[in-house]
């Protein structure tokens, strides 16, 4: 019998053109765009041990110990609680990164969990990126308050997400599996009200 190849799908592979054209309908004051199949490994343990320095050691970048990010190379760490971690990596290296994760952690009392098929990403940009969010969004956004580096667990559009300031002034929202068609709906409406000609009077 012939093996069967199995062709991996995004959650939001046939909202792709969508996607690209919110760019060209907004004359680029939003863009959106999906990072399918990033490397989610959920990590939990104690911040204060043993372990969290291993962890640092081998990622080489610090365990956020508070709302926000940290990066190093391909690994982004998302802080989401006082022993909680969401270590983001790039496609395809769920399998190598969680064994790295499980060796340094060792023996200790600590949970690494490959939860990318939980999730899928989006990349929101653009110059009217934060007011878009903020039609949804009751976090405070202004550059001041939300910018590079910082992270939060909230809803967006009634959305659980996790939201990140990225450079440029992009965002990653990371949103579960089941709600990103309805969110891409949500977001790719409520663009509509940023057109070029919007920007250019604005």
């Amino acid at each position: 019998m012939a093996e069967q190849t199995m062709i991996r799908r995004s959650p939001l592979a046939p909202a792709a053109d969508r996607l690209a054209g919110v760019g060209s309908a907004t004359g680029g004051a939003v863009t959106l765009a999906e990072v399918p199949f990033l490397t989610q490994l959920n990590l939990r343990l104690d911040p204060t041990g043993p372990a969290a320095e291993a962890v640092a050691a081998e990622l080489g970048v610090a365990l956020p110990t508070g709302p926000g990010s940290a990066s190093a190379g391909e690994v982004t760490v998302l802080w989401l609680g006082p022993d909680e971690w969401l270590v983001v990596g790039a496609p395809g290296t769920e399998g190598e990164l969680e064994a790295r994760l499980r060796s340094a952690v060792g023996d200790a009392h600590a949970s690494v969990v490959d939860v990318s098929a939980q999730r899928t990403t989006l990349l929101l940009g653009g110059a009217r990126a934060r007011d878009l969010l903020a039609l949804g969004c009751a976090l405070d956004l202004h550059p001041r308050s939300f910018g590079t580096g910082d992270c939060a667990q909230t809803l967006l559009a009634r959305a659980q997400v996790v939201l990140v300031g990225r450079e440029a002034g992009e965002f990653w929202l990371l949103v579960r599996a089941s709600f990103a068609a309805y969110l891409v709906d949500w977001l790719v409406d409520a663009s509509t009200e940023f057109t070029s000609t919007e920007l250019t009077a604005g």
